[in-house]
């Protein structure tokens, strides 16, 4: 309903403006502080004082008397406080607000007919994913889930490099060395045991004789050369190395869970000879030129100072002119392309995106969300090529062993219930402790560097993964206690509840946290800031714990029409915050 009142709000003062001749292109709306009851303000007053003569507080109140909140469906008074007009909801509001969660789907937005593209992860497929680069598949599943939510027609991918040099040294590796002479892997897992021939073979080819050297590289030019030239044992050779070390990284990104429609080769616009297309059309333009046998674009037209090799001297392309056909096919297929991607590939988008723009292309169409690096404490190294850093499995398997722990040391606490066997305590640990990875980095802004903590990611108490998690749990358990599955349609609750019963500051306060629910989607995906959720996830929760310490639902002299609003607004309550968490991906537990 926010968004209606937002509408609404926008519509009457644009009336009142004009009805005083005053302009109306901006009209200060904003949200208020908490300590303020009204649902949305105005700042209008400040830039129109001088123009008026009168001071803001006068501006403010003229304006109000402007504007009869009987003609308003959705406020239900305009105030004025100093210089500010300040937008009531009525009681409509909140009982439309009550009905419309009552929706297991609350917070989706109608389908708006626009199909996007989200690329994120694309790890190059050598070995293990590691802990510094899991913001890239937590963000980009976050936004995908986000855009879906806004009312997107969304496809994740996955854009496979299987053609540069290293998968052409990782082949030449496999097919070279003996399983026998490899440490055993650290894990019975596809990737674990493929990247020791990587490993090994980078190891050779840094250390090793200077003639079995030179003909490794001369083996390793050869499988590049070979995939350029579309030879098909050549791509059988590298896919089997592949699709063997992709297997096992899905098995990791799968426990988050992140799941994606298609893995794109970057192969593919070799194979169909789109990338040979894209490289004529770039020699063509008066950008081009040709220096020490390579052909380059000279970006200097967009205060780039790096010109742009897209062919080299021996007649190979590179990944970013394979990039290039790879986004044009995106065009083709879809309205929008957005690419979550490493900050330390700034400047190289930005060389593609000219690059795309020098061919025609509309690049208003792509979008990026850069992202920095998730750290652990005491600044471990992260350098696959060498095996050193922390895997990402490592970090999910501590994450379920200390989140077990405390779910355990919680339980000793209490009376642990016959319902809450050990299944259960295994089940909670997993959502807890790979939740907690989740929003601990999904809830901070992209491009900030952040360091994951344990003790910060799994405290029940503060504002983390548990402690919203909780709260879920919490409206289960209320439900469960009145005799209700809070997995049937409980729509019911909100055709027989009386909203207008709901009159205490926290029931009106926890009304209008869910009213702001679609809203938040529509800012957050506007934005792609899926941090934008977790931020209100946590309000969200204080909000509800509010009126779960003032207002009780179950007690005895609670009357039968009470009751009823207050589980609709529980329900209500559930479908928010489960949709909330599911936008960023971490598991809404029914009991904790």
């Amino acid at each position: 309903m926010f968004p209606a009142l937002r509408d609404e709000v926008e519509g009457a003062l644009a009336t009142a403006l004009a009805a005083r001749d005053l302009p109306t292109d901006d009209l200060g709306i904003e949200e208020p502080p908490a300590d303020v009851e009204s649902v949305l303000a105005s700042s209008v007053a400040f830039r129109l004082a001088g123009e008026v003569g009168a001071p803001p507080p006068q501006v403010a109140g003229d304006l109000a008397d402007e504007i009869d909140a009987d003609d308003l469906r959705y406020v239900g008074r305009v105030e004025t406080h100093g210089p500010y007009l300040n937008f009531l909801p009525s009681e409509a509001y909140y009982a439309e607000t009550l009905a419309a969660a009552a929706d297991p789907d609350y917070g989706a937005r109608p389908d708006r007919e626009e199909s996007v593209v989200v690329e994120h992860t694309s790890a190059n497929p050598t070995g293990p994913v590691h802990v510094g680069r899991a913001r890239n598949p937590i963000i980009g599943d976050a936004v995908s889930t986000l855009l879906a939510y806004a009312g997107y027609d969304v496809s994740r991918h996955y854009y496979v490099n299987d053609a540069g040099r290293q998968m052409a040294v990782f082949t030449w590796a496999y097919e070279t060395f003996e399983e026998a002479d490899l440490p055993e892997p650290e894990r019975e897992k596809p990737d674990y045991e493929l990247v020791r021939y990587y490993r090994e073979g980078n190891r050779f080819l840094e250390d090793g004789p200077e003639d079995e050297v030179a003909a490794a590289e001369a083996e390793i030019e050869a499988i590049m050369r070979g995939l350029e030239e579309g030879d098909e044992d050549a791509y059988e050779r590298v896919g089997t190395v592949v699709d063997r070390v992709l297997a096992g990284m899905r098995e990791t990104l799968g426990r988050l869970p992140v799941e994606y429609d298609e893995f794109v080769k970057e192969t593919r616009f070799m194979r169909d000879g789109s990338t040979d297309e894209v490289v004529e059309r770039l020699k063509a333009l008066d950008q081009a030129f040709l220096e020490d046998d390579a052909w380059q674009l000279d970006l200097s037209g967009f205060d780039l100072e790096k010109d742009l090799v897209f062919l080299r001297g021996d007649g190979t392309s590179l990944y970013t002119t394979r990039d290039l056909a790879h986004h044009e096919w995106k065009f083709d297929e879809y309205d929008r392309a957005v690419t979550v991607i490493g900050e330390d590939h700034e400047l190289t988008f930005e060389e593609l995106r000219c690059a795309l723009e020098l061919l025609g292309n509309d690049t208003d169409r792509l979008e990026q969300l850069f992202y920095s690096w998730v750290n652990l404490p005491g600044g471990e190294g992260m350098s696959t090529r060498q095996g050193t850093g922390v895997d990402l499995d490592d970090l999910l398997d501590e994450a379920v062993v200390r989140a077990r722990r405390e779910v355990e040391d919680r339980l000793d606490d209490r009376i642990r219930d016959d319902d809450l066997d050990d299944e259960d305590v295994e089940r909670i640990a997993r959502q807890v402790g790979i939740g907690a990875v989740r929003y601990d980095i999904v809830a901070k802004q992209p491009t900030k560097t952040i360091t994951f903590e344990w003790d910060r990611a799994l405290d029940f108490e503060a504002q983390s993964a548990p402690y919203v998690q909780y709260v879920h749990a919490r409206c289960c358990g209320i439900l469960d206690g009145a005799g209700l599955d809070p997995d049937d349609d409980l729509g019911s609750l909100a055709a027989d509840g009386d909203a207008s019963v709901l009159e205490t500051p926290a029931e009106r306060d926890l009304l209008e946290t869910i009213g702001r629910f679609p809203h938040v989607v529509e800012e957050a995906a506007a934005d792609l800031e899926p941090h934008q959720v977790a931020t209100y996830t946590r309000e969200f929760a204080e909000t509800f714990n509010a009126f779960y310490r003032e207002c009780p639902v179950l007690a005895d002299d609670v009357d039968d029409d009470l009751r009823t609003a207050r589980l609709a607004l529980v329900a209500a309550s559930r479908h928010t915050i489960a949709n909330a968490l599911a936008i960023l991906g971490v598991a809404a537990p029914r009991s904790m």
